[in-house]
């Protein structure tokens, strides 16, 4: 019984876990001045005392559930109809970030029209709070506490109670079966009326198949054939699986019906797997990082009664290496190669193909894990110097390229380079052990780092996802959330900047010109915000080759900063 308790509550880590890290992001304290009268020209460079409060982004706000009609200044394209949907946290009484309350958005864009509309995801988790006015379930950084009601020995007892799962999705959108779902990492999901933003349906991931959860970053198959990856925590260790959703219903009422796990993949330590947030995926292979941001699943299923948050748990322990494996997902083997590189931390993927037989896998990467610790809330909301320090405390992320050669054959020469690619300076030296140990080559100039790094990649995916590509879109990070928009060219490595001073760009979205082939064809949403109250908030629009503005749609709605989303086309 108590191992059966063990399980369940394992699921829990993975949950919480991916709130945060969706996030995680990193900068440098020296700041850029854009020259007058254009986001994208050339900067001076100049220090600035401290960085802007952002408490205004990270607190709670009310929900708009009226539709209401934007304010557009500018132009969007009549051919962009459809809804950017967005999630995040809406409501802050947590001690980390990544608890807050999920609050959904919608942006509906229809012939040059925007409306906008929002509320709060009426999850189990949601209700019992409100109805108890308190937390109730545990989130990633936060321990629910004791009913203040009970009595000292009822609420010591309580510790040993076993802890409710939460269903506080709040990371991102994703679709199975033409259905949309909101994710985090938990074992749930909840099934949503994009149109209506009211929850349908909860789903759990272990009624279908044998995990614990599931990222909220799968990937798809032109055919809408889906593939995700989940934990499982049993009596022989911890196993990362890969799991492929079929694209079809054969019944309407089917949710994840037909899932299945097409390979197991056991963790390098029985009782500390390793955290992660997304994975890559080419035509034929899934990639899967596992890397030395450690969960130790006894501290986890110890957390409640030790009076501590699942976060106390996870620990960046740099004397492992970072491991790559590749999975055939045609047949579900795993290759035979043993691919390494020195640690780091990845939480998205930016895209990875094939090429000349291999693998080639793009990544924002941290040489430091410890970032998480740092998103507390009430290190977010200080101010002045305060602020600063808090700031330099966190690693910035940069994108970085490794080729995974498949075909090594034992007489390989070892101390060689491996790598046939010419493109590209990464290496992978075979080792006398018979590993391969790989060097990644960086993807940008060093105006990055000025810029304090980039998270959020997004990439043409429709049409360029498990190919060769030349873009992807991120934001970038001299604050503590993204504080800018970059275009990286990552075979001439150059960067294109869209910044406004005091405002805060979320993730940018591509929408592809209809009936283009060109990879830059389109244009990028992001949903921009101020902690200025003076100033409104506003759906920016920018044209995908230059980056310039074509328009923006102001909503005079406070709204907090968010994590991820998707372009629906109407």
């Amino acid at each position: 019984m108590f191992f059966q308790i063990f399980l369940r509550f394992v699921s829990n880590l993975s949950t919480i876990v991916t709130g945060f890290l969706s996030v995680v992001v990193h900068w440098i304290p020296v700041l850029k001045k854009y020259m007058e009268n254009t986001h994208q020209k050339k900067v001076i460079f100049s220090k600035r005392k401290s960085l802007l409060c952002i408490a205004p982004l990270l607190t709670t706000v009310e929900e708009t559930p009226q539709i209401i009609s934007a304010r557009v200044r500018g132009h969007f394209p009549k051919w962009l109809n459809g809804c950017l949907l967005r999630i995040g946290p809406g409501k802050f009484e947590y001690n980390h970030w990544f608890d807050g309350m999920a609050l959904l958005h919608q942006f509906k864009v229809e012939k040059g029209t925007v409306t906008y509309r929002s509320k709060f995801l009426q999850s189990d988790t949601y209700k019992t709070n409100s109805v108890h006015d308190r937390i109730v379930i545990s989130e990633f950084g936060t321990l629910a506490l004791p009913d203040p009601c009970k009595n000292v020995f009822e609420r010591f007892m309580s510790k040993f109670e076993p802890l409710a799962i939460t269903d506080n999705t709040n990371v991102n959108y994703v679709q199975y079966k033409g259905d949309y779902y909101i994710s985090t990492e938990t074992n749930f999901m909840n099934k949503l009326d994009i149109e209506t933003l009211e929850k349908t349906e909860k789903v759990d991931w272990s009624k279908f198949i044998a995990v614990n959860g599931a990222t909220a970053h799968p990937h798809y198959d032109k055919d809408g054939t889906a593939y995700n990856m989940g934990n499982s925590y049993g009596q022989h260790g911890s196993c990362y699986n890969v799991i492929r959703v079929p694209p079809e219903k054969v019944d309407l009422g089917e949710t994840i019906h037909g899932a299945q796990v097409i390979c197991s993949i056991a963790s390098a330590e029985r009782m500390k797997p390793s955290y992660y947030h997304s994975f890559g995926m080419t035509r034929n292979y899934i990639v899967f990082t596992e890397q030395p941001l450690k969960m130790n699943l006894w501290k986890i299923i110890t957390s409640k009664i030790r009076g501590k948050a699942f976060s106390d748990g996870i620990s960046w322990e740099p004397q492992y290496n970072t491991r790559f494996h590749v999975v055939d997902k045609h047949t579900g083997q795993l290759l035979p190669g043993m691919y390494y590189s020195k640690p780091f931390v990845t939480f998205h993927q930016i895209n990875a193909f094939e090429d000349q037989g291999c693998v080639i896998i793009d990544l924002c990467c941290q040489d430091d894990g410890r970032s998480l610790e740092v998103y507390q809330l009430q290190n977010l909301r200080k101010t002045g110097k305060e602020l600063d320090q808090v700031y330099n405390s966190v690693a910035r992320s940069f994108p970085r390229r490794f080729v995974l050669p498949l075909h090594v054959s034992l007489n390989a020469p070892e101390g060689k380079n491996l790598s046939p690619l010419t493109y590209s300076s990464a290496r992978a030296v075979k080792q006398a052990d018979g590993k391969i140990l790989c060097s990644y080559e960086n993807l940008y100039p060093e105006d990055l780092e000025e810029e304090g790094g980039v998270e959020f990649p997004q990439i043409n995916y429709g049409q360029f996802s498990g190919k060769k590509y030349q873009f992807f879109y991120g934001c970038g990070f001299r604050h503590l959330v993204g504080d800018s928009l970059i275009k990286v060219d990552v075979v001439n490595k150059t960067l294109t900047v869209w910044r406004e001073d005091g405002f805060y760009p979320s993730e940018p979205v591509f929408v592809p010109v209809p009936g283009t082939s060109e990879e830059d064809g389109g244009v990028i949403l992001s949903v921009v915000i101020t902690p200025n109250q003076n100033e409104r908030n506003f759906l920016l629009v920018l044209d995908a080759k230059n980056f310039e503005e074509l328009g923006r749609a102001e909503v005079p709605v406070q709204m907090p900063y968010g994590f991820h989303g998707t372009f629906v086309t109407i």
